[in-house]
C-alpha cells in the first residue's frame, strides 16, 4: 500500500481558515505596535475584553460575507472583495461599540492604519492558503466503485460542493453489461485493476456506490475486504454525498428508504420547539416594526413602479398539509395570473421593476411575519410552496410531501443553498436540501441558516 496524500477535510479547511484568519489579525496588529507608539489597539493581555470584541466581530462578518465558503475562498479576486466588505463592517460596528473598545484617537491616521493592516494581514493568509493549501497536491483522491446509473450526477454533486475533492476513476462493480452506460465524466478501470489504481494514483479513499451490495462481483469483494483488514478508508457513497453537499442524495434512495430518514429528534423536542416559536414571535416583532419603518418608502416605490394593490394573498401548503393564506408585497403585474398558475422564472417579465428590487432585497417577504405570528409558518423552515405546484411535483418527485412535516419558513437552507426551485428538476435539488434540514435540524443549523440569510440580502441574490 502507498502512502496516502495529505488531504484537509471540509470541516478541517474551514477551522483552518478561521483559525488563521483570526491569528493573522493579532499578529498584524502586534507587528503594527512595534512602528508606532499609540497604534489604536495595542495587543495585550489588559486590552484582552477589546481583543475580543474585535476577533468575535470579524468571525462574524467573516461567515456573513463568505470567507468560509470553500468554492469562494479558492479565487483570489473574490477572496479579496469578501476581505474588504468583512474587513469594513466589522471595524465600522467596533468603531461604534460604547465602552468596551477602545475610543477614537484624535490622530486619523491610526484608524486606517488599524484598518488597512487588518485587511492585508488576512489576504496575505488567504494568498498563501490559494497556492498552497487549496493547490492540487492537496486534492483528496478518490476512486469510485460502483453502479453507472447516476454516476455522474453523483461525480457533478461532489465536486460542485468541494473543489478539492477528487475523483479520479471508477469501477464498474457488478461486472460487464451489455450496452451499459459510459460516463463521460471520469476514467472508467477494469475491476481486475482496482489495487494498481489505488497505488498508481495515491487514492485516499474508496467510495462504493452500489445500490445492491449482493451484487458486487466476489473478486472485488475479495480486494475491499483485504483493503478494510489493512485499515484503508472505505466509505459508503450517500454518506460521503450528503456529509459533502449537505443535502439528502433522493436520486440514490429506493425502498430502503427507511435508512436515510432518521429525522432529527429536535423536530420532537418540546424544548426545542418551545424556543423555536417564541425566536420566531420575537424576531417577527421586530421584522414588523422594520417594516412600518420602511412602509413609506415602499409606499412610494409602489406608487411609481408597481401600480396597483400594496399586498397580494396567495395559498400555500402548510405543516401536515394545511392549507393557509400567505402575504406577500406584491412584485407582479396586476392580473400575472390571468391565463393560470405559472412557475416564476428568471428575469420574469410579469415582474414589475418595484417589484424585481423587492424580490432581491427579500423586502417582499416582510409580511410573512403575521403569518408566522400566526403560527401558519416559522422564520426557518421549507419554502411554502402552492397547492396546484404540490400536486404536480408530488408526482415527479419520490419523498415531496415529506417536507410537510415541519413548518414552512421565511428562509431556510434551501433557499440559502440554491436558486429559486422554476421547474421540477430544481425543486428536486430543493427537497434535497430541505430534506436535509429536517434530518439534521438543530439551533446551530437555524444560526448557520440566518447568517447565510443575511448573506444573502447582503449580496441582493433574493429572487
Amino acid at each position: 500500500m502507498s502512502k496516502k496524500a495529505i488531504h484537509f477535510q471540509v470541516s478541517e479547511r474551514k477551522l483552518l481558515l478561521r483559525g488563521f484568519d483570526l491569528l493573522m489579525v493579532l499578529l498584524g496588529l502586534y507587528v503594527l505596535g512595534l512602528f508606532f507608539e499609540k497604534e489604536f489597539l495595542e495587543i495585550s493581555w489588559n486590552n484582552r475584553t477589546a481583543v475580543l470584541i474585535l476577533l468575535f466581530y470579524i468571525a462574524v462578518f467573516g461567515t456573513v460575507f463568505e470567507l468560509y465558503d470553500l468554492q469562494k475562498s479558492s479565487r483570489l479576486d473574490v477572496t479579496f472583495r469578501n476581505v474588504v466588505f468583512a474587513v469594513s463592517t466589522a471595524a465600522i460596528l467596533y468603531f461604534l461599540t460604547p465602552i468596551l473598545t477602545p475610543f477614537l484617537p484624535d490622530k486619523r491616521h491610526q484608524i486606517v492604519y488599524f484598518y488597512l493592516t487588518i485587511i492585508f494581514s488576512i489576504f496575505a493568509w488567504r494568498t498563501a492558503y490559494t497556492k498552497l493549501i487549496a493547490s492540487p497536491r492537496f486534492y483528496k483522491k478518490v476512486l469510485l466503485v460502483g453502479e453507472v446509473a447516476h454516476l455522474d450526477d453523483f461525480v457533478k454533486g461532489l465536486v460542485q460542493a468541494d473543489p478539492n475533492y477528487k475523483i479520479v476513476g471508477f469501477i464498474n462493480c457488478h461486472g460487464p453489461k451489455e450496452n451499459a452506460q459510459k460516463s463521460r465524466t471520469i476514467q472508467e478501470y477494469p475491476p481486475h485493476a482496482l489495487m494498481q489504481v489505488i497505488k498508481a494514483q495515491s487514492i485516499s479513499e474508496v467510495v462504493v456506490a452500489s445500490y445492491d451490495s449482493e451484487t458486487i462481483t466476489t473478486e472485488i469483494y475479495n480486494d475491499l475486504m483485504l483493503l478494510l483488514e489493512r485499515g484503508f478508508t472505505i466509505r459508503e457513497y450517500t454518506q460521503v454525498y450528503e456529509e459533502i453537499t449537505y443535502r439528502v442524495p433522493l436520486q440514490f434512495i429506493g425502498k430502503d428508504f427507511y435508512k436515510y430518514f432518521p429525522f432529527s429528534r429536535s423536530n420532537q423536542n418540546t424544548l426545542y420547539l418551545f424556543f423555536n416559536r417564541l425566536f420566531d414571535i420575537l424576531f417577527s416583532v421586530f421584522g414588523l416594526f422594520c417594516g412600518l419603518l420602511m412602509l413609506p418608502f415602499i409606499l412610494v416605490g409602489n406608487l411609481c413602479g408597481n401600480k396597483g394593490p400594496l399586498f397580494y394573498r396567495q395559498e400555500r401548503v402548510g405543516k401536515n398539509g394545511k392549507v393557509f393564506k400567505i402575504i406577500k408585497l406584491r412584485t407582479m403585474i396586476v392580473n400575472a395570473e390571468a391565463n393560470g398558475a405559472k412557475w416564476a422564472e428568471f428575469n420574469d417579465s410579469r415582474i414589475t421593476k418595484f417589484g424585481r428590487f423587492l424580490r432581491r432585497s427579500r423586502i417582499d417577504e416582510i409580511p410573512q411575519f403575521i403569518n408566522i405570528l400566526k403560527g401558519d409558518m416559522s422564520v426557518i423552515g421549507p419554502r411554502p410552496e402552492r397547492p396546484c405546484f404540490i400536486n404536480e411535483l408530488s408526482q415527479s418527485i419520490p419523498f415531496y410531501e415529506t417536507r410537510h412535516i415541519v413548518k414552512p419558513g421565511l428562509t431556510g437552507w434551501a433557499q440559502v443553498k440554491t436558486r429559486y426551485g422554476a421547474s421540477v428538476d430544481e425543486s428536486h435539488v430543493k427537497l434535497q436540501y430541505d430534506l436535509f434540514y429536517i434530518k439534521h435540524r438543530s439551533f446551530f443549523l437555524d444560526l448557520n441558516i440566518m447568517v447565510k440569510t443575511l448573506s444573502t440580502v447582503l449580496y441582493y441574490r433574493g429572487q
